[in-house]
């Protein structure tokens, strides 16, 4: 049988190729990078806002404090003389030039008194005026210039050093965002890579191809993980296919080839047309028709197309176990009911189903005079049916198996049946939420528990 991952055609290949996972990287790099700009931006902006205003309040007080002193000490130099005429301003003038101002002092009337050199030059600059005042009473008045040397100056040089330091620390906090960004989203980029490169792997038909362990953050490690499951499930529903072929073909090969021969010898003139010769091709035929009805049986129970209502679990056990007792009867095998009645949302015909086949299934294996026993009711907050018999039991080896399709035991070889029984059983049971599991003890018996979720 083809492998079905080798008929995909080329235009079903990816049409991304390797190198793509890079452009991811990067994106996410300078997406990483976007955030920290903006952040270093706007802290930047703020603080680069508030230090010059800071710096601005200081050098204003500055300002206002040296203008005071220059007032303080020309109403000094008044106080000396008792008029500005004989007063002597030289040191207040030195003073405004050590720290890179200009100053005018004005008399009572408004007429200038001293002037430092290219006062008229700087009307631009900042400017501030004070009265000067000698013993209360004011005698006239101080304007002081600041000109970009000095304590303007110093303003100036503190704001560029500030700018300068928040740009430098912007730059620097750029490239560490750039590094961490690369970084991280390599991180993230390197198992997306690799399940991409699976998923090709896969595609292309190699179905043994898995992400393994993945060192990633928790969602992509699930990822990886989850996708590995996937590929597991896959391929053991693949295996199972290829089974049920297989099973399925073996079990139509005996009955075709036996109405071949059978046909063939007739025709031939070999055989006689008897009544126990059709007899016999009518038995193969029926054999075919159980056969195919097996296989609708298992494809319904596939598809679980279920209509759900609260139910009785023990009533329905008990309808099943009514229905069957006339062929405990016949076949010499008591059939105990232990029932309590428990609620459960079910499709009370697919259950019924279940639990017939799990009697009709003991029935078969336990000989006459043996005893099998039907109980139902809760269990741990859960509704269980149980279905113990006293008969041959199953093998340890052969456990694990019978509820697999068209898995027939050792014990099972010389009954009737095609061997989907059981695994129409767990079907149905899964399909209700529940479960449907066995025990048993070759040469003591069986014991099958579906549990279903209680209403």
């Amino acid at each position: 049988m083809a492998d079905p991952g080798q008929g995909l055609p080329a235009a079903a290949e990816p049409a991304a190729t390797s190198g793509q996972s890079g452009p991811l990287a990067l994106r996410l790099a300078l997406a990483f990078v976007a955030v920290a700009l903006a952040a270093v931006a706007l802290v930047a902006g703020l603080t680069a806002a508030f230090a010059a205003a800071d710096v601005s309040h200081l050098a204003s007080r500055q300002r206002s404090n040296l203008t005071a002193a220059i007032t303080v000490a020309a109403g000094s130099a008044w106080d000396r003389s008792q008029s500005w005429g004989g007063a002597d301003l030289s040191p207040v003038l030195d003073l405004a030039e050590r720290t890179g101002a200009v100053v005018q002092i004005r008399d009572d009337a408004g007429r200038v008194v001293a002037s430092s050199p290219g006062f008229a030059a700087h009307r631009s600059s900042p400017q501030f005026s004070r009265p000067v005042e000698v013993r209360g009473q004011r005698a006239g008045e101080a304007v002081v210039r600041f000109t970009r040397s000095g304590l303007g100056n110093a303003d100036q040089a503190l704001q560029t050093a500030l700018l300068t330091a928040i740009a430098g620390a912007a730059g620097l906090a750029a490239l560490l965002a750039l590094l961490a960004g690369l970084a991280v989203a390599r991180r993230i980029t390197r198992p997306v890579e690799r399940l991409i490169s699976v998923t090709r792997a896969m595609a292309r038909g190699d179905h043994t191809a898995r992400a393994g362990p993945v060192r990633a953050p928790g969602e992509l490690g699930e990822l990886a993980t989850s996708f590995d499951q996937m590929a597991d499930s896959l391929d053991r529903q693949e295996q199972l296919r290829r089974d049920l072929i297989a099973d399925v073909a073996h079990e139509l090969r005996t009955p075709i080839a036996v109405l071949q021969a059978s046909h063939e010898a007739l025709l031939d003139g070999v055989a006689e047309p008897t009544p126990d010769q059709f007899a016999s091709l009518r038995d193969e035929v029926l054999r075919l028709a159980r056969i195919v009805g097996d296989l609708q049986t298992l494809a319904e129970a596939d598809a679980a197309a279920l209509r759900l209502s609260r139910a009785d679990l023990a009533g329905i056990a008990a309808a099943a176990a009514d229905s069957l007792a006339g062929r405990f009867e016949a076949a010499g095998v008591t059939l105990a009911q232990q029932l309590t009645p428990v609620d459960v949302l079910a499709d009370a015909g697919r259950l019924h189903q279940v639990i017939t086949n799990l009697l009709t299934n003991a029935l078969k294996f336990t000989p006459a005079g043996g005893r099998v026993t039907i109980d139902a009711g809760p269990a741990n907050g859960s509704a269980v049916v149980r279905v113990t018999d006293t008969g041959v039991g199953i093998p340890a080896a052969d456990l694990p198996r019978i509820f697999d399709r068209f898995w027939r035991g050792r014990h099972a070889t010389h009954t009737s049946g095609s061997g989907v029984g059981l695994a129409v059983a767990a079907e149905l049971a899964r399909a209700h939420g529940g479960e449907l599991t066995a025990a048993s003890t070759e040469g003591q018996g069986t014991e099958m528990t579906l549990t279903l979720p209680a209403a």
